[in-house]
């Protein structure tokens, strides 16, 4: 029996760097997704929107949401949604009207400099996704096996909160 609990408890000591590694590696992915948004960004000299908001603005496509589907969907990446939102629809970025069927309620869609920064960020992605395996050496099963882990850390993570593991 002791044996055993000292295999997992090895088991489990040696899983930790490598666990470490990988959410230290998602945090710098995403904020490296970050920096590559505001090249792009930058380049096209647009400086009224934050890679934030052009990846809130990329991932609404031609869709129309409220602010609560763009969070249960797992659109917006950032904390303060309303102060976004807000400048996004001063800036033209986005439009809003209310719900014919809750007068209270109000659904999001691209304006015409939303759909322009859409196609920007949509641009930058094609261009991404047609040299990565040539330039960066990052080949289809590698994403494949890549999407699976994460779809199981996504899952386990999900499953620690709402179970309360």
């Amino acid at each position: 029996m002791l044996a055993l609990e000292m295999k997992g408890e090895t088991q489990e000591t040696s899983i930790m760097p490598a666990y470490m590694q990988t959410v230290m590696m998602l945090e710098r992915l995403h904020r490296r997704l970050q920096e590559v948004v505001k090249d792009t960004l930058d380049r096209e000299k647009i400086e009224d929107v934050n890679a934030v908001q052009a990846l809130l603005l990329y991932n609404i496509a031609d869709q129309e949401l409220t602010v609560s589907e763009l969070r249960a969907r797992d659109y917006y990446m950032g904390s303060n949604s309303s102060y976004n939102v807000k400048k996004l629809v001063e800036g033209g970025f986005l439009c809003y009207s209310k719900s014919r069927v809750d007068r209270r309620c109000v659904r999001l869609s691209l304006g015409e400099r939303g759909k322009k920064i859409h196609q920007l960020v949509a641009k930058a992605y094609e261009k991404h996704a047609s040299t990565v395996d040539k330039i960066g050496g990052v080949e289809i099963s590698d994403f494949e096996i890549v999407n699976r882990s994460l779809s199981r850390l996504d899952r386990f993570w999900e499953d620690q909160i709402q179970y309360r593991l």
